[in-house]
């Protein structure tokens, strides 16, 4: 009787640790809708286009986007970082060389970029209940040099 309860435990304890290592109905592909976007410091580049891919443990974001606006030269970027405000590298970029996300709630993240430890883009992430959308808005320094506040509406393509 007891080695049957010993048992049944551990199987409920594998079950269990292999829920947490599932899949996050957070990640995914996102593709910017400009309908639902805007920027403090005038229109959007026309034919806007970015798609962020996020995949969430619990405890790390892994981002990857591609912003080919300008199909000629897409910009990329890279990171993995930590949810608890511990700043990480974002490498291959002038604009910024670190990047701070803290978890909020289960929807909610605050996001830093950051260049040699100033915010340059202080941003809040939220993912609607329904899981279909993400927006984000905060106030960014442009590369003119001028700030900006801005929202980003993002639809989940996959």
């Amino acid at each position: 009787m007891i080695r049957s309860k010993i048992l049944l435990f551990s199987a409920v304890l594998m079950f269990a640790a292999s829920a947490s290592y599932a899949a996050s109905p957070l990640d995914g592909a996102w593709k910017s809708n400009m309908s639902k976007s805007y920027w403090t410091n005038g229109p959007m580049p026309k034919g806007f286009s970015l798609t962020i891919h996020l995949k969430w443990t619990p405890s790390e974001l892994e981002y990857h986007s591609v912003n080919d606006t300008n199909k000629a030269k897409p910009m990329v970027r890279d990171f993995v970082a930590k949810l608890d405000d511990t700043v990480a590298p974002l490498r291959n970029n002038t604009r910024f060389n670190q990047v701070r996300v803290k978890q909020l709630d289960g929807r909610s993240f605050q996001v830093l970029e950051q260049k040699d430890g100033d915010v340059v883009v202080g941003q809040y992430w939220h993912f609607t209940e329904d899981g279909k959308s993400l927006f984000r808005w905060g106030v960014a320094k442009a590369p003119d040099g001028e700030s900006k506040a801005f929202r980003e509406w993002f639809d989940k393509v996959e």
